[in-house]
């Protein structure tokens, strides 16, 4: 009998479990939002919004305002200080650093002892039970797991805190007897060099029997390169020909698909998307054949949503307690509608406007896609660059270099064969650089700067290289709104996009002149 049968046995409850998500979505959500205003009630954060008065989520939405990292910035600072009890019970030692917001390079959110427990391991749990239950010939335990994992660092001068990537906290604080059957060792998975750790991971692992991949898609891609180099290779599954999964999640993975498909020439490997982030695990693609995730509902984790009408209409700078009046929760939601996510959670996150937007394609159960950010992003690659981040890092090339910019657009150029990528940029000058290349250095140098997800993946070249300029001609862009009949008015150029369907035809559109 394979190890992997034997296991299984300790997935079997959980599997019975999640077929709740099938016909209890509304009752399991309540109970998940009693349990977390009962245990934070006696914070700080519990004290001042009358936590001890709420017993619905009526009295939740009375009570609690809507929040983003802003308006609980001075709580985690303080929380980093070694304040306890603040937004949820005891001292939270472990923050996960992330891209920034328009006042800061990066956020630090808050991990929490029972976050660790009550969602992010869970979420790890049950991606392997929904596996398991979908693949009954898997022998997922008889090989290695590769797990990629970020670093982390000390945080202020607080003892046992630290500060950096999610992975890294979920490496430290991981059950010992999964160490038995993930590579590579933790001292290289939590080396902070990528460079280093990525040639450290390839001989660690080329020699195992690795089943199954965890990590995003950008940086194993990367990973398995230079598998392939060392190794001599062709094919990754002659390599690890048992390899049989990859657990995949933090950026889209559909321009990473093909790639993968031609890494791995085999009708046994399957994808499986997960969607976890800094602040929570959310959900997990249940079946094969359909690309909607389950939302999971009995993790520390309650949602409510925001359709995305009353976000556009509000403006850059929407007043949250003008969304708060259009917030609703998980059970008023309809399929077909795009809405923004909000949560609160057992890391201490009240109301929280993450950022991201979904489209529920079910309700029974709740099943949805993620359909974008709330504003115009770039996130290719896990570097969450934002408009913020463009705006500013172009006001200093301009002020570096005597050039004035018209109009821009930025989208990614996806990997080649050999694992590289870069962000290009459409620009219509009305006073152009000097020096083009100069320009692009200093763009390049400023968004590093203020954005650290960018920062990181930019490191040496391993991932993402050095951003390309396209000099725009004079009205280009003005030439494109034409073509759509939105010239004028309050029509606008997309400024970032996750894609390249913008700067195609922008591209297409000064190739005609």
């Amino acid at each position: 009998m394979s190890l992997t049968a034997i296991v299984r046995n300790a997935f079997l409850k959980r599997m019975k479990e999640l077929e709740r998500h099938e016909r209890e979505g509304e009752q399991m959500q309540q109970e998940v939002l009693h349990q977390l205003v009962s245990h934070a009630r006696h914070t700080e954060f519990g004290r001042d919004h009358m936590f001890s008065a709420i017993g619905s989520y009526d009295d939740f939405a009375q009570h609690v305002p809507l929040s983003n990292y802003e308006s609980l910035k001075d709580y985690i600072d303080r929380m980093r200080h070694g304040e306890s009890s603040l937004l949820w019970p005891g001292q939270v030692k472990w923050y996960a650093k992330s891209s920034g917001t328009t006042n800061d390079k990066s956020k630090f959110i808050p991990v929490s002892h029972d976050g660790l427990k009550d969602t992010h391991y869970k979420g790890g749990f049950d991606s392997v039970a929904i596996y398991l239950r979908n693949n009954p010939k898997s022998r997922l335990f008889d090989g290695r797991a590769l797990i990629l994992g970020g670093s982390h660092s000390p945080n202020y001068t607080l003892r046992n805190s630290l500060v950096g990537d999610l992975s890294a906290i979920l490496i430290e604080n991981i059950n010992p007897l999964v160490n038995l059957v993930r590579v590579p060792k933790k001292q290289t998975a939590l080396l902070s060099d990528f460079e280093v750790k990525r040639e450290r991971i390839a001989k660690e692992t080329m020699c195992k029997n690795v089943t199954n991949l965890s990590g995003v898609p950008s940086w194993m891609l990367s990973v398995l390169t230079r598998v392939l180099e060392l190794s001599g290779k062709q094919h990754l599954n002659e390599v690890w020909p048992n390899l049989e999964v990859f657990f995949h999640g933090g950026v889209a993975f559909t321009p990473y698909r093909k790639q993968y498909e031609e890494l791995i020439p085999s009708d046994q490997m399957h994808y499986m998307e997960t969607y976890n982030a800094s602040e929570g695990f959310f959900g997990l693609q249940s079946d094969p054949a359909d690309m909607a995730m389950l939302l999971m509902l009995d993790y520390g984790v309650f949602y409510e949503f925001i359709p995305m009408e009353h976000l556009e209409s509000a403006g850059d700078n929407p007043d949250l307690n003008y969304l708060a009046n259009h917030t609703v929760p998980l059970w008023d939601v309809q399929t077909g509608k795009n809405y923004a996510m909000v949560i609160s959670t057992s890391c201490g996150l009240w109301r929280y406007l993450i950022g991201d937007t979904v489209k529920f394609t079910s309700t029974n159960p709740y099943k949805f896609i993620i359909s974008g950010r709330t504003k115009h992003f770039i996130n290719a690659f896990g570097e969450e660059l934002i408009v913020d981040n463009a705006e500013k890092a172009l006001a200093y090339a301009c002020e570096q270099t005597g050039a004035e910019v018209s109009e821009y657009t930025a989208a990614p150029v996806f990997m080649n064969g050999k694992a590289q990528c870069r962000h290009q940029w459409l620009i219509e000058f009305a006073v152009a650089p000097p020096n083009l290349d100069v320009f692009a250095q200093l763009l390049d140098r400023r968004l590093q700067e203020i954005n650290s997800d960018y920062e990181a993946k930019r490191y040496k070249d391993i991932t993402l290289q050095q951003l390309q300029i396209i000099p725009a001609r004079k009205g280009q862009f003005n030439d494109w709104l034409r073509s759509k009949g939105k010239l004028g008015g309050q029509h606008k150029i997309p400024r970032l996009s996750n894609n390249r369907e913008y700067i195609e035809q922008l591209l297409r559109i000064g190739s005609e002149e």
